[in-house]
């Protein structure tokens, strides 16, 4: 399976660092194949929220306008994308066919053929424009996934909160194996 994950500016990089670690995982290395896209600011703000480097997992990185990455194109279009986190910005574009970087014609390229494209997005609170540009990316098939916890798990730790956020992730992409914790009733 490919994986696109995309990292824009927007706070959260702990999710996509944990995100990351288990698909770089020795349980998945063999069934995931992972491709990093960073959007401009993505390194700076990974670097100020996250103790480890996002270089450190030896994946392919691109960035900027480097329209040579194979899931430029929608004849090589990876099996699902992730952007973790997803400003609004990203969002916005996505929502509009802006493909003016990287980040965003892969996003492009994911709904027009029909893929897996996942938006955890995080800034709140929405006003309406977010609002409505996260109803038209959901409308052309993108799913928009604010990181909200689930509490009824009784999280010990922010890792407990971020590691079962992170699992449903990797479940809506499509990841075999995939196991956040379910609701089983009281």
């Amino acid at each position: 399976m490919q994986i696109v994950v995309g990292i824009s500016g927007a706070s959260g990089a702990p999710y996509a660092m944990r995100l990351l670690e288990v698909l770089t995982s020795e349980s998945l290395r063999k069934q995931v194949q992972v491709s990093l896209v960073l959007s401009s600011t993505a390194e700076q703000v990974l670097e100020h929220e996250c103790t480890a480097r996002v270089r450190d997992f030896g994946l392919p990185i691109f960035e900027g306008r480097d329209y040579n990455a194979p899931f430029a194109s929608g004849s090589s279009a990876p099996d699902a994308m992730v952007i973790i986190p997803a400003s609004m910005s990203t969002v916005a574009k996505v929502a509009h066919g802006i493909s003016d970087n990287l980040l965003t014609r892969a996003a492009d390229v994911m709904l027009k053929e029909r893929r897996r494209l996942v938006l955890m997005v995080r800034e709140t609170p929405f006003n309406l424009a977010h609002l409505r540009n996260m109803t038209a990316v959901t409308e052309m098939g993108g799913v928009i996934f604010p990181p909200l916890p689930a509490f009824y798990n009784r999280p010990q730790t922010i890792a407990e909160l971020v590691d079962d956020t992170v699992e449903r992730v990797i479940e809506l992409l499509g990841v075999p194996g995939a196991a956040p914790k379910r609701w089983d009733g009281l």
